[in-house]
C-alpha cells in the first residue's frame, strides 16, 4: 500500500475486533511515528503501551461521558451542533469513550517533553513541542492504516491529566497529548460520513 492509499484509508474506529496486533507490526507502526519531524531534533517522545486490563480500567476511571442514548442525545443537543454528520459523529462517539480504550488491541499513551507550562505558552512558537507530537501521532495512524489497523484519539480533560501522570508515573516535564487506541475494526465498525470539501475552495493564491 502506498502512502496516498494509506492516507485515504485511514479512518476513526471505536469498535474493535478481539484480535491481537503482532509485536513486529506494533514496532513498525511506532517506528513510523519516530520518523516525524521533531521541534528540537531530539525526538523526546515516549510511548507507554497499556495492555493490562485492570490498568486500563484504572486509567478510564476519570472518564465520565453519558453512557445512555438519552444522555448522549441531551449532551449533543446542548452542544448546539447544526451539521447532521457532526451530530451523528458525537452521538456515536460519546458513549464509546471508555469502551474504545478498554477494547482496543493496543492502547498507547504518547508522551512528549515540554519546556515550561504547555497551557500557558508565551508565544505560538512555544507550542512547537505540541505540534511535533501530533506529527508523530499522524504518522502512527497512517502506518497503522497501511497494516489494516485503525484507531481513535481522545484528548484528556483536565482531571484526567493529573490522573494519567500519577497512575503511569509520568515525569512532570512530560505531557500526554491523547490516548491512542488502535486495533483491527469490528465487523460492525464503519467509516463515519465526513462533510465533503473542495480542494479548489481551500487554495488561496498569494493572499486569502
Amino acid at each position: 500500500m502506498d502512502v496516498y492509499e494509506a492516507i485515504s484509508k485511514r479512518m476513526t474506529i471505536r469498535d474493535f475486533a478481539p484480535k491481537e496486533i503482532p509485536q513486529q507490526v506494533v514496532e513498525r507502526i511506532l517506528s513510523a511515528g519516530l520518523q516525524a519531524p521533531s521541534n528540537d531534533h531530539l525526538r523526546r517522545w515516549e510511548f507507554i503501551l497499556v495492555q493490562d486490563r485492570q490498568m486500563r480500567e484504572k486509567l478510564a476511571g476519570k472518564i465520565h461521558p453519558p453512557q445512555t442514548e438519552k444522555g448522549t442525545a441531551a449532551l449533543v443537543k446542548r452542544m448546539g451542533l447544526s451539521v447532521d454528520s457532526q451530530r451523528e459523529m458525537y452521538r456515536q462517539a460519546i458513549p464509546r469513550q471508555v469502551a474504545m480504550l478498554l477494547d482496543a488491541a493496543l492502547l498507547v499513551i504518547p508522551c512528549f517533553h515540554v519546556n515550561g507550562e504547555l497551557l500557558k505558552p508565551e508565544t505560538l512558537s512555544s507550542l512547537n513541542c505540541f505540534a511535533s507530537i501530533w506529527c508523530c501521532i499522524e504518522n502512527i495512524l497512517i502506518a497503522a492504516a497501511a497494516e489494516g489497523i485503525y484507531g481513535v484519539t481522545r484528548i484528556p480533560f483536565e482531571p484526567e491529566r493529573g490522573h494519567l501522570h500519577k497512575t503511569l508515573h509520568i515525569p512532570p516535564e512530560y505531557e500526554v497529548p491523547c490516548y491512542l487506541a488502535l486495533g483491527y475494526p469490528a465487523e460492525s465498525a464503519g467509516r463515519m460520513t465526513q462533510e465533503p470539501v473542495s480542494l479548489t475552495n481551500k487554495i488561496h493564491e498569494n493572499t486569502w
